[in-house]
């Protein structure tokens, strides 16, 4: 969308289909170009002026239709398309998609085996919590994990409320073995707050490189 008009993400914006297809087709060619089979498919913020619960329901339908038009057009080139909830209390008010149990529901609705959830675990843990389990309930719609710590969006080891180190045994019990992308600002320097998963391959009995010392 336009991003100096407000606007973030299109897919549930009523009246911006034209606009998100024609975003989408540009997507499909960066992320071949680069190889990523994974793209986000942003759902957008509830119009300027609009209550949301009185425009929910046009924003759902419109979600609807746009996912499975993706969800059609990354098949042809075995794509995987992904929602994101995102935070309204902290990050985002306008934000559309808040909650992974809003994001699990319109998957439900939607029916196509190519679209993913992207739990951003920053956003989950502001607006429900309960980590643990929302893993685990959520564990065979996911896609795609990021991470920050929580409340300052900076590295996993940074002073917050979520033990990191857990978390990553939590979700190699489960069977995760997609990619956890780092959606932190880092507190200073990018390499070295890397520090952290020096720390944590150290602690797992890992090279720095994620192969095994044995």
């Amino acid at each position: 969308g336009d991003r100096e008009a407000g606007e973030m993400g299109l897919a549930a914006v009523p009246g911006r289909q034209a606009a998100f297809r024609q975003g989408l087709a540009t997507a499909v060619q960066y992320a071949k170009a680069v190889g990523c089979p994974r793209l986000h498919l942003m759902a957008g913020r509830v119009p300027l002026g609009a209550d949301r619960a009185a425009v929910a329901g046009e924003m759902e339908t419109t979600f609807i239709e746009n996912l499975r038009y993706a969800a059609g057009l990354l098949a042809q080139e075995d794509m995987i398309g992904l929602v994101e909830p995102i935070n309204n209390r902290i990050t985002d008010p306008r934000y559309y998609l808040n909650t992974p149990h809003q994001a699990a529901a319109i998957l439900e609705k939607v029916g196509r085996p190519n679209l993913k959830l992207q739990l951003d675990l920053f956003h989950c843990q502001i607006m429900d919590g309960n980590l643990s389990r929302n893993l685990e309930t959520y564990f065979p719609l996911i896609g795609h994990i990021q991470i920050a710590q929580v409340p300052g969006r900076h590295e996993p080891d940074s002073p917050g409320e979520l033990n990191f180190p857990y978390i990553f045994e939590l979700l190699e019990s489960l069977g995760y073995a997609g990619y956890v992308g780092c959606e932190y600002a880092p507190k200073g320097d990018t390499v070295e707050g890397l520090g952290w998963l020096r720390s944590y391959w150290e602690s797992r009995g890992l090279q720095h490189g994620g192969t095994s010392k044995a």
